[in-house]
């Protein structure tokens, strides 16, 4: 860990303190010249960093940049490495990479904007700067592809448990990755990964995970009139960070015993699709349904409009315009 990433971290820990050069030297082995060197990358970096003669250094407590040191303050499961970037084309992208290059399950990259974000059936994803959290993690879960639902659905029951520890309104989830708060959709989940064709495992998976925080100072684009935040306003303080390690500490709870499904519950309880009138896209064909109810393994049970009924495995659903 370099001396500016110490310096941050010590910073994160203790927002709106003060700590002296030399006190910051002495704790963390290095010289006051170092320190301010550090110091001084920080605030070009944009880290609202306050210095007081006789006092020292400061990193506001109104701070709202993500930092993976923010991060891991408020992280409880183990075994994670963060990394946070100021911009990349998509954090999915960047972690197939490094999937396929070999890197181990637990690698989390967040970003402060994205200049490609993707979803589901190729569409963009609408990423702004400082308003939205984007973020990404590697797994290599012992699972089929068949089963590989689970790890959306887990990730959609994670971002709303955190959403409502963190913001305090109800979360719900429109089948099968989206989550509204207030009748608008705050967040939206994109899961890739690779398959081994010999056992029809997968290799690794990529979970994807944007949540609009606040409404950007211009507006969502007309072309997203269901787009809402997750706050009205741009929170204050460190909410960003308490946002990503709350989905994090909620997903890695409920992982290592994924294929258990603990978290159906928690997910048949948000699902606001049931026994609503929906059109379903399934490839090319769009078709009106009911919906009976969420099946065990996450699909759902519909009754077409000639009165049959079927399971919906995969594909997008919407509520029927009326």
């Amino acid at each position: 860990m370099t001396v500016r990433d110490r310096v941050l971290e010590a910073l994160e820990a203790n927002r709106g303190r003060y700590f002296s050069g030399e006190a910051l030297a002495q704790t963390l082995c290095v010289s006051r010249n170092a320190v301010w060197k550090a110091i001084s990358q920080l605030r070009e970096e944009g880290y609202p960093i306050h210095a007081q003669p006789r006092r020292g250094y400061a990193l506001s407590a109104e701070s709202t940049l993500l930092s993976a040191q923010g991060i891991a303050q408020h992280l409880t499961v183990p075994g994670l490495t963060v990394e946070v970037r100021e911009e990349v084309s998509s954090t999915n992208d960047v972690l197939r990479a490094a999937a396929q290059a070999g890197g181990l399950e637990g690698q989390v990259l967040a970003a402060q904007r994205q200049s490609a974000g993707r979803g589901r059936r190729d569409h963009s994803f609408f990423s702004p700067p400082d308003s939205g959290l984007y973020l990404s993690f590697l797994l290599r879960p012992q699972l089929s592809a068949q089963d590989a639902l689970l790890l959306t659905t887990c990730a959609a029951v994670a971002t709303a448990l955190a959403i409502e520890d963190c913001a305090g309104v109800p979360a719900q989830i429109k089948w099968v990755n989206d989550v509204f708060c207030r009748g608008k959709k705050v967040c939206g989940i994109l899961t890739e990964g690779e398959v081994d064709l010999e056992t029809g495992g997968l290799r690794y998976a990529v979970v994807g995970i944007g949540v609009n925080l606040y409404p950007p100072p211009e507006g969502f684009p007309p072309d997203l009139p269901q787009a809402g935040g997750v706050f009205d306003a741009a929170p204050a303080g460190a909410m960003r960070s308490r946002l990503a390690a709350g989905i994090l500490n909620h997903f890695f709870t409920f992982y290592p015993r994924l294929g258990e499904r603990g978290f159906f519950a928690e997910y048949h309880r948000r699902c606001f699709l049931l026994g609503q009138e929906v059109e379903l896209l399934e490839g090319n064909r769009r078709s009106m349904a009911t919906v009976l109810a969420l099946n065990p393994d996450f699909s759902l049970q519909v009754r077409e409009a000639g009165g049959g009924e079927r399971t919906v495995s995969s594909g997008e659903v919407s509520l029927r315009k009326r």
